[in-house]
């Protein structure tokens, strides 16, 4: 276990920013539900990206020039099922969208994380996949890796979602391996069990490392 992280004070009020982490289908969302049933408040970094490739943004602007118009909805919206294709499927691709759209995303998150301090939010968690990988470890205090070892689990989890078997194996191959994350992260979480063994070893982490 590692040791308890400092804390950070403003305005009188003791702030946490939590890096909350893992792959696809490991669980990570039902942990950073249960985090915000515990208290937490939580920003997604999927939600920011999209947000950030809105139509008429600086994203959105970037990304059709990239991929051209061919990504773009009816309704000029980004088409984020077929930008996934590409992306999942093609590693240039995948670091063209990173490129262009993760300084955004870092930024719209900075912004998030500032005002909830100023709100007085004393625990605010960074739910974000790709944490490491994008830079945005160092926007944190502290960093939970979630893993889950049972491939059939994750494919389980991902065909509820709507997946085909094709497009887990493309977005599981895409990904870094999270196993050589662990020694970075502050708390390992290994999801192999039941949801109920998931929750009280959140409980267990979060009455030893937040509510202490």
């Amino acid at each position: 276990m590692a040791q308890k992280f400092a804390q950070l004070e403003v305005n009188g009020v003791i702030v946490i920013v939590l890096g909350l982490t893992g792959g696809i289908g490991v669980g990570k969302s039902e942990v950073a539900n249960m985090l915000k049933d515990l208290g937490a408040t939580i920003i997604n970094a999927d939600h920011e990206g999209h947000e950030a490739y809105r139509a008429g943004t600086i994203g959105w602007r970037r990304l059709v020039e990239i991929f051209s118009s061919e990504i773009l909805l009816q309704d000029g919206e980004i088409d984020r099922k077929k930008l996934g294709a590409l992306v999942f499927s093609d590693p240039d691709a995948r670091a063209w969208l990173n490129s262009a759209i993760h300084p955004l995303i870092r930024s719209r998150v900075s912004q998030s994380i500032q005002a909830y301090r100023e709100e007085g939010q004393s625990l605010v968690v960074l739910d974000a996949a790709l944490l490491f990988q994008a830079g945005w470890n160092d926007l944190c205090d502290e960093i939970w890796l979630v893993t889950s070892t049972p491939i059939d689990a994750i494919y389980e989890r991902l065909f509820k979602r709507g997946l085909t078997a094709k497009e887990i194996k493309r977005r599981l191959e895409a990904q870094e391996e999270y196993g050589l994350l662990v020694n970075l992260a502050d708390i390992h979480i290994e999801n192999s069990h039941s949801i109920e063994d998931l929750r009280q070893t959140v409980k267990s982490i979060w009455t030893e490392r937040i509510n202490n």
